[in-house]
Protein backbone atom coordinates (compact mmCIF):
# COMPACT_ATOMS: atom_id res chain seq x y z
CA UNK A 1 0.00 0.00 0.00
CA UNK A 2 3.10 2.27 0.90
CA UNK A 3 5.54 1.22 -1.98
CA UNK A 4 5.62 4.01 -3.33
CA UNK A 5 7.07 5.77 -0.51
CA UNK A 6 9.51 3.40 0.09
CA UNK A 7 12.91 4.52 0.76
CA UNK A 8 14.77 1.45 2.03
CA UNK A 9 14.04 -2.29 3.49
CA UNK A 10 14.27 -3.51 6.23
CA UNK A 11 14.02 -7.13 7.52
CA UNK A 12 10.34 -6.43 8.93
CA UNK A 13 9.55 -6.21 5.54
CA UNK A 14 10.15 -10.29 5.39
CA UNK A 15 8.25 -11.15 8.46
CA UNK A 16 5.49 -12.98 7.73
CA UNK A 17 2.27 -10.91 8.24
CA UNK A 18 0.63 -13.69 10.46
CA UNK A 19 3.31 -13.22 12.76
CA UNK A 20 2.70 -9.46 13.06
CA UNK A 21 -0.87 -9.80 13.64
CA UNK A 22 -0.26 -12.54 16.40
CA UNK A 23 2.70 -10.10 17.54
CA UNK A 24 0.16 -7.25 17.44
CA UNK A 25 -2.75 -9.01 19.25
CA UNK A 26 -0.49 -10.09 21.99
CA UNK A 27 0.45 -6.42 22.59
CA UNK A 28 -2.72 -4.94 22.70
CA UNK A 29 -3.71 -7.70 25.45
CA UNK A 30 -0.18 -7.07 27.34
CA UNK A 31 -0.85 -3.54 27.52
CA UNK A 32 -4.39 -3.87 29.07
CA UNK A 33 -2.49 -5.09 32.21
CA UNK A 34 0.00 -2.71 33.00
CA UNK A 35 -0.82 -0.19 35.20
CA UNK A 36 2.77 1.30 35.78
CA UNK A 37 2.94 5.11 34.09
CA UNK A 38 6.34 5.08 33.60
CA UNK A 39 6.49 1.22 31.91
CA UNK A 40 3.71 2.40 29.44
CA UNK A 41 5.67 5.24 28.72
CA UNK A 42 8.78 3.70 27.86
CA UNK A 43 7.01 0.72 26.03
CA UNK A 44 5.57 3.75 23.56
CA UNK A 45 8.95 5.44 23.28
CA UNK A 46 10.58 2.28 22.61
CA UNK A 47 7.96 1.21 19.94
CA UNK A 48 8.35 4.61 18.51
CA UNK A 49 11.95 3.99 17.91
CA UNK A 50 11.75 0.83 16.57
CA UNK A 51 8.95 2.44 14.34
CA UNK A 52 11.66 5.18 13.10
CA UNK A 53 14.47 2.55 12.75
CA UNK A 54 12.70 -0.13 10.71
CA UNK A 55 9.49 0.99 8.66
CA UNK A 56 12.02 2.28 5.80
CA UNK A 57 9.10 4.68 4.69
CA UNK A 58 9.34 8.69 3.64
CA UNK A 59 9.11 10.74 7.29
CA UNK A 60 6.46 12.11 6.30
CA UNK A 61 4.29 9.87 5.60
CA UNK A 62 5.17 8.51 8.88
CA UNK A 63 4.84 11.71 10.86
CA UNK A 64 1.80 12.14 9.38
CA UNK A 65 0.34 8.51 10.63
CA UNK A 66 1.85 8.89 14.25
CA UNK A 67 0.33 12.18 14.74
CA UNK A 68 -2.61 11.15 13.48
CA UNK A 69 -2.51 8.28 16.28
CA UNK A 70 -1.55 10.61 18.64
CA UNK A 71 -4.53 12.70 18.26
CA UNK A 72 -6.65 10.30 18.08
CA UNK A 73 -5.77 8.84 21.27
CA UNK A 74 -6.07 12.27 23.24
CA UNK A 75 -9.31 12.73 21.66
CA UNK A 76 -10.63 9.41 23.03
CA UNK A 77 -9.53 9.92 26.41
CA UNK A 78 -10.65 13.26 27.08
CA UNK A 79 -14.13 12.19 28.65
CA UNK A 80 -12.25 10.40 30.98
CA UNK A 81 -9.82 13.31 32.03
CA UNK A 82 -12.64 16.02 31.80
CA UNK A 83 -15.16 13.84 33.44
CA UNK A 84 -13.10 11.82 35.86
CA UNK A 85 -12.93 11.98 39.85
CA UNK A 86 -10.00 12.47 42.00
CA UNK A 87 -9.07 14.27 44.96
CA UNK A 88 -6.22 16.56 43.65
CA UNK A 89 -8.30 19.08 41.43
CA UNK A 90 -6.62 21.07 38.65
CA UNK A 91 -9.41 22.63 37.42
CA UNK A 92 -13.44 22.76 37.45
CA UNK A 93 -15.77 24.28 35.87
CA UNK A 94 -19.25 23.55 36.26
CA UNK A 95 -19.59 19.55 35.60
CA UNK A 96 -16.51 19.50 33.94
CA UNK A 97 -13.75 18.64 36.30
CA UNK A 98 -9.98 17.66 35.37
CA UNK A 99 -7.80 16.13 38.54
CA UNK A 100 -4.41 14.76 38.79
CA UNK A 101 -6.26 11.57 39.01
CA UNK A 102 -8.45 11.81 36.44
CA UNK A 103 -5.55 13.09 33.69
CA UNK A 104 -2.80 10.45 34.90
CA UNK A 105 -5.94 7.69 34.17
CA UNK A 106 -6.70 9.53 30.54
CA UNK A 107 -3.39 9.95 29.77
CA UNK A 108 -2.79 6.37 30.36
CA UNK A 109 -5.22 5.12 28.09
CA UNK A 110 -3.96 7.29 25.69
CA UNK A 111 -0.42 5.58 25.96
CA UNK A 112 -2.02 2.24 25.56
CA UNK A 113 -3.60 3.22 22.21
CA UNK A 114 -0.38 5.03 20.99
CA UNK A 115 1.61 1.84 21.92
CA UNK A 116 -0.07 -0.59 20.47
CA UNK A 117 -0.77 1.90 17.28
CA UNK A 118 2.83 2.35 16.35
CA UNK A 119 3.68 -1.34 15.97
CA UNK A 120 0.31 -1.66 13.95
CA UNK A 121 1.59 1.43 11.43
CA UNK A 122 4.84 -0.65 11.44
CA UNK A 123 2.81 -3.46 10.37
CA UNK A 124 1.32 -1.52 7.44
CA UNK A 125 4.17 -0.02 6.64
CA UNK A 126 6.34 -3.13 5.68
CA UNK A 127 3.31 -5.41 4.63
CA UNK A 128 2.41 -5.39 1.24
CA UNK A 129 -1.24 -6.37 0.81
CA UNK A 130 -0.97 -9.52 -1.45
CA UNK A 131 1.13 -11.37 0.81
CA UNK A 132 -1.35 -10.55 3.35
CA UNK A 133 -3.61 -13.05 1.46
CA UNK A 134 -1.20 -15.30 0.17
CA UNK A 135 0.15 -16.10 3.97
CA UNK A 136 -3.38 -16.37 4.96
CA UNK A 137 -4.12 -19.12 2.22
CA UNK A 138 -0.91 -20.87 2.94
CA UNK A 139 -1.07 -21.16 6.29
CA UNK A 140 -4.35 -20.43 7.73
CA UNK A 141 -5.95 -22.59 5.00
CA UNK A 142 -8.08 -19.22 4.26
CA UNK A 143 -9.73 -20.39 1.40
CA UNK A 144 -8.94 -18.70 -2.03
CA UNK A 145 -12.42 -17.43 -3.25
CA UNK A 146 -13.01 -15.21 -0.09
CA UNK A 147 -9.13 -14.40 -0.14
CA UNK A 148 -8.94 -13.17 -3.90
CA UNK A 149 -12.33 -11.64 -3.26
CA UNK A 150 -11.01 -9.07 -0.33
CA UNK A 151 -8.10 -8.42 -2.34
CA UNK A 152 -9.61 -7.80 -5.64
CA UNK A 153 -12.18 -5.40 -3.44
CA UNK A 154 -9.10 -3.84 -2.26
CA UNK A 155 -7.78 -3.18 -5.08
CA UNK A 156 -10.99 -1.52 -6.31
CA UNK A 157 -10.78 1.22 -3.66
CA UNK A 158 -7.97 3.29 -5.65
CA UNK A 159 -9.80 2.96 -8.84
CA UNK A 160 -13.27 4.48 -6.82
CA UNK A 161 -10.75 7.02 -6.01
CA UNK A 162 -9.71 7.64 -9.39
CA UNK A 163 -13.27 7.81 -10.77
CA UNK A 164 -14.34 10.20 -8.16
CA UNK A 165 -11.44 13.00 -8.77
CA UNK A 166 -12.63 12.60 -12.54
CA UNK A 167 -16.03 12.86 -12.21
CA UNK A 168 -16.05 15.96 -10.27
CA UNK A 169 -13.75 17.76 -12.70
CA UNK A 170 -15.37 16.84 -15.81
CA UNK A 171 -18.74 18.02 -13.87
CA UNK A 172 -17.06 21.39 -12.75
CA UNK A 173 -16.67 22.02 -16.12
CA UNK A 174 -20.31 21.00 -16.79
CA UNK A 175 -21.71 23.33 -14.03
CA UNK A 176 -20.47 26.32 -15.90
CA UNK A 177 -22.50 25.66 -18.58
CA UNK A 178 -26.25 25.25 -16.70
CA UNK A 179 -28.17 27.02 -14.24
CA UNK A 180 -27.10 26.92 -10.63
CA UNK A 181 -30.37 25.99 -9.38
CA UNK A 182 -30.12 22.31 -11.65
CA UNK A 183 -27.19 21.11 -9.56
CA UNK A 184 -27.96 22.64 -5.68
CA UNK A 185 -28.01 20.81 -2.53
CA UNK A 186 -28.76 16.72 -2.98
CA UNK A 187 -29.09 17.20 -6.88
CA UNK A 188 -25.26 17.89 -6.26
CA UNK A 189 -24.55 14.81 -4.74
CA UNK A 190 -26.99 12.70 -6.93
CA UNK A 191 -24.75 13.63 -9.76
CA UNK A 192 -21.72 12.65 -7.91
CA UNK A 193 -23.64 9.34 -6.42
CA UNK A 194 -25.14 7.73 -9.07
CA UNK A 195 -22.91 7.90 -12.07
CA UNK A 196 -19.87 6.26 -9.29
CA UNK A 197 -21.98 3.58 -7.49
CA UNK A 198 -22.91 2.42 -11.22
CA UNK A 199 -19.79 2.39 -12.87
CA UNK A 200 -18.26 0.75 -9.80
CA UNK A 201 -20.90 -1.95 -9.86
CA UNK A 202 -20.47 -2.84 -13.50
CA UNK A 203 -16.24 -3.22 -12.60
CA UNK A 204 -17.17 -5.56 -9.73
CA UNK A 205 -19.43 -7.57 -12.38
CA UNK A 206 -17.04 -7.54 -14.84
CA UNK A 207 -14.28 -8.74 -12.24
CA UNK A 208 -16.31 -11.50 -10.75
CA UNK A 209 -17.65 -12.68 -14.05
CA UNK A 210 -13.23 -13.09 -15.48
CA UNK A 211 -12.34 -14.97 -12.09
CA UNK A 212 -15.41 -17.26 -12.56
CA UNK A 213 -14.09 -17.62 -16.28
CA UNK A 214 -10.27 -18.26 -14.50
CA UNK A 215 -12.03 -20.74 -12.32
CA UNK A 216 -11.24 -19.64 -9.12
CA UNK A 217 -12.38 -22.55 -6.61
CA UNK A 218 -11.75 -23.92 -3.45
CA UNK A 219 -9.66 -26.91 -4.35
CA UNK A 220 -5.97 -27.43 -4.11
CA UNK A 221 -4.13 -24.70 -6.16
CA UNK A 222 -0.37 -23.79 -6.47
CA UNK A 223 0.84 -20.21 -5.68
CA UNK A 224 3.24 -17.62 -7.75
CA UNK A 225 3.85 -16.29 -4.56
CA UNK A 226 5.63 -17.86 -1.17
CA UNK A 227 4.78 -16.15 2.37
CA UNK A 228 7.28 -18.66 4.95
CA UNK A 229 8.53 -17.79 7.72
CA UNK A 230 12.14 -17.78 8.70
CA UNK A 231 14.42 -16.42 11.04
CA UNK A 232 13.58 -13.03 10.80
CA UNK A 233 9.94 -13.88 13.01
CA UNK A 234 12.17 -15.14 15.08
CA UNK A 235 14.47 -12.02 15.50
CA UNK A 236 11.43 -9.54 15.40
CA UNK A 237 9.34 -11.11 17.86
CA UNK A 238 13.26 -11.01 19.95
CA UNK A 239 12.82 -7.12 19.07
CA UNK A 240 9.74 -6.31 20.85
CA UNK A 241 10.13 -8.55 23.53
CA UNK A 242 13.16 -7.06 24.44
CA UNK A 243 11.49 -4.15 24.58
CA UNK A 244 9.00 -5.09 26.51
CA UNK A 245 11.81 -6.11 29.67
CA UNK A 246 14.31 -2.63 28.76
CA UNK A 247 11.26 -0.54 29.08
CA UNK A 248 9.91 -2.90 32.50
CA UNK A 249 14.18 -1.99 34.14
CA UNK A 250 13.76 1.39 32.98
CA UNK A 251 10.97 1.84 34.43
CA UNK A 252 12.42 0.55 37.79
CA UNK A 253 15.50 1.91 37.54
CA UNK A 254 15.07 5.36 35.87
CA UNK A 255 11.76 6.51 36.98
CA UNK A 256 9.89 9.27 35.26
CA UNK A 257 7.25 10.27 37.35
CA UNK A 258 7.03 7.89 39.96
CA UNK A 259 3.64 6.50 39.34
CA UNK A 260 3.29 2.72 40.09
CA UNK A 261 -0.67 2.51 39.88
CA UNK A 262 -2.37 4.89 37.14
CA UNK A 263 -5.79 3.23 38.57
CA UNK A 264 -4.90 5.47 41.59
CA UNK A 265 -2.25 7.66 39.77
CA UNK A 266 0.07 7.16 43.19
CA UNK A 267 0.18 10.85 43.92
CA UNK A 268 1.58 12.18 46.88
CA UNK A 269 0.99 15.47 48.10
Amino acid sequence: MFERWKKHYTFVDDVNIITKLLLGIALFFFVIFVHNFDYMIYITLLLFLLLLLFNGTSFKITGTLVLACVLFALLSSLFMILYGDGTHVLFSLGFIQVSIESLVRGLHVSLRTISVSMLGILIALTSQIVMIFYSLMQHLKVKPKIAYAFMAAIRMVPLIFTSFIQLRRSLKMRYQMIDASNYRGLKRLKHLLIPILSQNIRRAHQLSVAMESKGFKDGPRTYYYKAPFSYKDILFVICVVAILIIAFYLSQYLPITGITDARVSGYTA
